[in-house]
Parts: structure tokens; sequence; C-alpha cells
């Protein structure tokens, strides 16, 4: 039962990532923006444990979310080796995007549900955040924007 609970969960996550307008992005693309909006000026080796990647691998996505528009390095004149990341407006932009589609979604199937059901989700979802919060994984991932779907369905 959770797996299938989970499966739908993702299945409208990741629909509403594919429905955000352009650009279309990779979800390791809109993680690493999303991780980069969390942690302005993260550097390239915290963007790597962030999202599970490698340095190399990091760097060439970096190259390319830099080529769209969206994100843009900045050398530390303290240490020219060090480059941190920031989002550019228009990754700000693309990123407040997919939250509110994210959340919009979650929202369309939320308002189904009746009032006590949602407060039992908001309940567990809870949990369940802070349990995942509490792992050395979860630490750094994204916090999702169910609750404010949860709470707007109200």
């Amino acid at each position: 039962m959770v797996a299938e609970v989970t499966e739908a969960l993702v299945t409208t996550w990741s629909g509403a990532t594919r429905a955000t307008a352009p650009p279309r992005l990779s979800a390791l693309q809109w993680q690493a923006l999303v991780s980069a909006r969390r942690s302005p000026g993260v550097n390239l080796t915290h963007l790597a444990e962030q999202v599970g990647t490698t340095m190399p691998a990091t760097s060439r996505l970096c190259d390319r979310l830099e080529a769209a528009g969206l994100l843009r390095r900045d050398v530390q004149p303290a240490s020219r080796r060090e480059i941190r990341l920031f989002l550019t407006r228009r990754g700000h932009e693309a990123v407040d995007a997919l939250l509110d589609q994210r959340t919009r979604a979650i929202h369309d199937i939320l308002i189904g549900m009746a009032a006590d059901r949602r407060e039992e989700l908001l309940s567990g979802l809870t949990a369940f955040s802070r349990a995942v919060s509490a792992t050395p994984e979860g630490r750094n991932s994204p916090d999702p924007p169910v609750d404010g779907a949860l709470r707007q369905a109200r």
C-alpha cells in the first residue's frame, strides 16, 4: 500500500514538473536549481552532495544551466578555485513556476478529499517529513510545497 501511495504522489509531482512552462529541464536539473535557491552561494562540492552526483557531472550540469541563463557562477576572490552558484532572475522565475505548478497539482487532488482526511494526511506527511529530516540524506532534500497545498485545500 505504501508503494502505491508513493507512486501516486511521485506521479503527480513528476507530472507537475513536466507541465511547468519552459524551460523543460530534467529532474536532476530542477533539483540543482531548487538546491541553489535554497542555499544561495552553494559551491560545486556541496551542490554535488545535495543532488547526489560527482563533481564532474555537477560541473557539466551547471554548464547547461548557466548556458540556459538559469544559473551563474561566481569565482571567489579570496579563493579563486572556489566557485559559488547563484540563480539568475530567470532561474528564480523558473523555480517559482515549478513550485507553483506542483502546489496546484497537489491542491487539485486534495480539494476532492474530505477535510478530516486532509488533516490526517497533513499529520502523517508532517511526521514522515520530520523522520526524513532526521536522516543525513533528508537534511539535504528540498522542502516540498505539500503543506501549502494542504492548507490551501482547507
